[in-house]
């Protein structure tokens, strides 16, 4: 497994692969903690540990551990790796359309009110995902093969997931009819419109829930307001937005739904620790910046 994520992913950062959705994460060194957004995704981690602050939760995933967001979520990493013994990561987008298939086949589609759904749940492999992953990874070393069984493997990883040691939660956070899948209306929302004058009453109608509903049930799912959660999707967007554009603070601000530049500058230095032009020179001399992809419809930042 590690030598094919040396051949894929020889450089640190992200590397998009043959597989629309999939990417690989390399990083070759420890990094503190830092704010990150996640598009709904299992993420597989293949060597090194990380640990994920949301709210008042932290989460350890290590080596032979995957982590499935049900949701687009922004929380904090710390990452630990060496020259040695890079930090690999596997993220694979959720494939909605394979999750409400699976969940059919699997007569999932009423799941118990005693399995509490949670926005992000980790669970160790087991040999069935480790076979899976590892055939996914030989996959990716051929354009040919990742394009011919490609989306087979990633279909039985979804499945795998679902059949997982903590299949009960990972399914109740997949089942759209909880209010995780209620919130995840309204987030599917704020990452295709983050520029527009969005309010919790339009969030809320999205959401099928009274504002007041709305607002208890969407802090239990990511901890924040919906308010707060619009404007870190636009900061990290802004963020990515200068790195790989060179845009200016001042036109990024507007672009991203901000008519103060002052006040994108003063919320951007809360959320990243230095200023928008400090943070986009340090971040373009770093190698972790995430690749154009054109194919996710959510703003990430990983």
């Amino acid at each position: 497994m590690i030598s094919n994520l040396n051949s894929l992913a020889p450089s640190e950062g992200f590397t998009l692969t043959h597989i629309e959705g999939v990417k690989l994460y390399r990083q070759n060194h420890s990094s503190p903690r830092s704010p990150v957004l996640y598009e709904p995704s299992i993420v597989i981690v293949c060597q090194g540990n990380k640990i994920g602050y949301l709210g008042q939760e932290t989460f350890h995933y290590n080596a032979q551990q995957f982590l499935v967001l049900s949701v687009p979520l922004p929380f904090e990493s710390e990452t630990i790796a060496t020259d040695g013994k890079p930090f690999f990561a596997i993220l694979i987008r959720l494939d909605l359309s394979i999750i409400s298939e699976l969940l059919l086949a699997l007569d999932c589609t009423q799941v118990s009110d005693a399995c509490q759904p949670k926005a992000i749940v980790s669970t160790t492999m087991d040999d069935n995902m480790v076979n899976a992953v590892t055939r996914l990874l030989n996959t990716l070393e051929s354009k040919d093969d990742s394009a011919i069984i490609g989306q087979s493997i990633i279909r039985e990883i979804h499945y795998r997931a679902l059949t997982s040691e903590q299949c009960s939660a990972v399914r109740a956070a997949l089942s759209h009819q909880n209010n995780v899948g209620k919130v995840g209306k309204a987030l599917r929302l704020i990452h295709s419109n983050f520029a527009s004058e969005l309010n919790v009453n339009r969030l809320a109608a999205e959401a099928g829930m009274s504002v007041a509903a709305f607002h208890a049930n969407f802090k239990t799912v990511t901890t924040t307001s919906p308010m707060q959660y619009l404007k870190k999707t636009r900061l990290h967007k802004a963020r990515t937005l200068m790195i790989q554009g060179g845009g200016t603070a001042a036109s990024t601000a507007l672009q991203v739904g901000y008519e103060s530049s002052s006040q994108f500058s003063r919320e951007y230095k809360r959320l990243f620790g230095r200023s928008p032009m400090e943070d986009v020179n340090e971040m373009k001399h770093s190698l972790n910046e995430l690749p154009v992809d054109a194919s996710s419809s959510y703003v990430i930042a990983q």
